[in-house]
């Protein structure tokens, strides 16, 4: 479940197209902010085990709860407020790349054109995420947020699968294609990462797995009853 915090480093790769130059800037983006929150995670970690015993932390305000306890108030409702200001500022990073996502699927033809709408002013995919919005913040707002986190933990893991996949088979099959960013090592790299992915997977409830394999079935059928046929690789969609 840990891995949840690392979710949302991936969102910078979904503008690559809005980089002046990709193949420097996205490494750059997403190794660097990897390595810069590990050690700031690992930091944290370090002093509030250090300040309160590691069983009084099972909580949602683990940091706060700590803090509160050896009677640093004013310090507690700082770090809370930083906190809502930190889960804000992810929540906004999911959401932005969400629509990114979708606007590409509908510009291949993945999903419905109207997906792939630019507004006319702003010049954003506002209908991606007016959708986006909508379909994340009113079931967050009902449901347990524990079950969601476990199905963004899942489905983030498999598509980092499925992705690392992608790039062993496109780089035999297309060898010559233009690429903006070229993974190194493949396909030992995107091996280790496959693994790495389905590792921790293994690591889920069976109750994640099982809503996981829902979500999956549903979004095969968007595929093969929509996708599949509208897609612009399919030659008599092009047609």
């Amino acid at each position: 479940i840990v891995f949840f915090a690392y979710i949302g480093f991936d969102a910078v790769s979904t503008a690559a197209e809005e980089c002046r130059r990709p193949q420097r800037d996205l490494p750059i983006g997403i190794i660097a902010t990897l390595l810069v929150c590990t050690l700031l995670y690992t930091a944290v970690a370090l002093v509030l085990t250090g300040i309160a015993d590691y069983r009084t932390l099972a909580n949602a305000a683990p940091v706060a709860g700590a803090l509160k306890a050896l009677g640093y108030d004013n310090i507690r409702r700082w770090v809370s407020a930083g906190a809502l200001i930190g889960m804000v500022s992810s929540l906004l990073v999911f959401q932005y790349g969400q629509a990114r996502v979708w606007f590409a699927m509908s510009r291949d033809g993945l999903l419905p054109s109207a997906f792939s709408k630019v507004h006319r002013v702003y010049q954003t995919p506002h209908v991606s995420t007016w959708v986006a919005g909508l379909v994340v913040g009113i079931p967050a707002g009902i449901w347990d947020i524990g079950t969601f986190a476990g199905l963004s933990n899942i489905g983030t893991l498999f598509a980092f699968a499925l992705v690392s996949a992608g790039v062993i088979i496109l780089r035999r099959r297309q060898p010559e294609r233009p690429r903006a960013f070229r993974v190194p090592l493949v396909p030992w790299l995107p091996g280790f990462s496959i693994a790495c992915c389905l590792l921790l997977m293994l690591g889920l409830p069976l109750e994640t797995w099982l809503r996981f394999f829902v979500w999956l079935v549903i979004g095969l059928a968007i595929y093969f009853l929509f996708g599949r046929k509208n897609s612009t690789l399919n030659g008599s969609a092009s047609a």
